[in-house]
């Protein structure tokens, strides 16, 4: 029963699920809401994207792209052709995934920087045509979005919306750490390790490193998708390439290949620069030195660096109390 608890999947979710509870009582007033609730969308994007990164090896500098697809899709189908919220969504989801099934299909067939130039490419594109055909998604000043309503309940508020991403970011770990313990998931391990010696024991590489792919493309367009209701207004600025830089700092920052370390960075990174305010002008001095330090000192990223000390520490403790016995 304990080394189930200890488990990731259990233990870590159980853990995850608690903070998520009582973390109501540190939060004060609606500003503080609003950073915990842009903190559970950023989560969920990391959690795809570190499926995508940190277990398949492939890097993506273009997911602000399906992000910011996602938004405008339900923006687009829900305010300007009144469609229900909840239906604009399931069906912009649906597109974003069929968009990443055919642009991945080329695109994963590069590998290292290759790669990471075309999802550049594919982020731009997604951009240019979101800033340029104003007609539908209002060009450079953005669009409104209607309130999120299922039937006659609309959801609005601060505290709403954090137990609405609250619920879904325990969804979408729960459903990560199933796939990385799945068959599929030591695919996608070995993908990282040897693609060469993936394909040598009978992995099909094209079609592991495509799944992922299409998953990461879905957690971002629903994060988006929420992002856009959550807000009531969405501008291009969430499909640049920064907020794709971003969301991939997010993850290296937590640690990659560590479902609740893409969960660590997105809170850190969303927060930080919030409380590093008080500095005023030398705000982003201080946060790129932080940022330094933590990749000198945690090279891993936060949680799967901080996990190896403890265990170092805890086989150090053993060895000792084994020898003075």
């Amino acid at each position: 029963m304990l080394s189930r608890l200890a488990s990731p999947r259990t233990g870590g979710l159980l853990a995850l699920a608690i903070v998520i509870a009582l973390l109501p009582l540190a939060l004060a007033n609606k500003y503080f809401y609003d950073i915990a609730v842009l903190v559970g969308l950023n989560a969920i994007v990391c959690v795809g994207l570190n499926l995508l990164i940190g277990y398949a090896g492939q890097i993506s500098l273009g997911h602000a792209g399906f992000f910011g697809l996602g938004a405008y899709g339900s923006a687009i189908l829900a305010s300007r052709y009144g469609w229900p919220p909840l239906a604009a969504m399931l069906t912009t989801t649906l597109a974003v995934a069929a968009l990443a099934y055919l642009v991945g299909r080329p695109i994963l067939r590069l590998k290292g920087h290759y790669l990471a130039m075309a999802t550049l490419g594919m982020g731009i594109i997604v951009y240019m045509v979101i800033t340029t055909e104003d007609r539908f998604t209002g060009g450079p000043d953005g669009i409104a979005v209607v309130p999120f309503s299922i039937g006659g309940f609309v959801l609005q508020g601060e505290r709403i919306w954090y137990w609405v991403v609250g619920v879904l970011l325990l969804a979408a770990v729960w459903l990560a750490l199933n796939l990385i313990e799945s068959p599929t998931g030591r695919a996608l391990r070995a993908l990282h390790s040897s693609e060469v010696g993936a394909e040598v024991v009978g992995i099909n590489a094209a079609e592991h490193k495509l799944l992922v792919f299409v998953i990461s493309a879905v957690f971002a367009s629903v994060a988006g998708s929420l992002a856009a209701h959550y807000s009531g207004f969405v501008t291009p600025g969430k499909v640049a390439f920064l907020h794709s830089i971003e969301l991939v700092t997010m993850v290296v920052f937590g640690g990659m290949a560590s479902i609740f370390g893409a969960v660590v960075g997105a809170a850190a990174l969303t927060t930080l620069p919030q409380l590093l305010t008080v500095f005023e002008d030398y705000e982003m001095m201080v946060f790129g030195a932080v940022m330094m330090g933590t990749m000198i000192f945690l090279p891993r990223g936060v949680v799967p660096s901080m996990a190896r000390l403890f265990q170092t520490r805890r086989n150090a403790s053993s060895d000792d109390r084994a020898g003075s016995a």
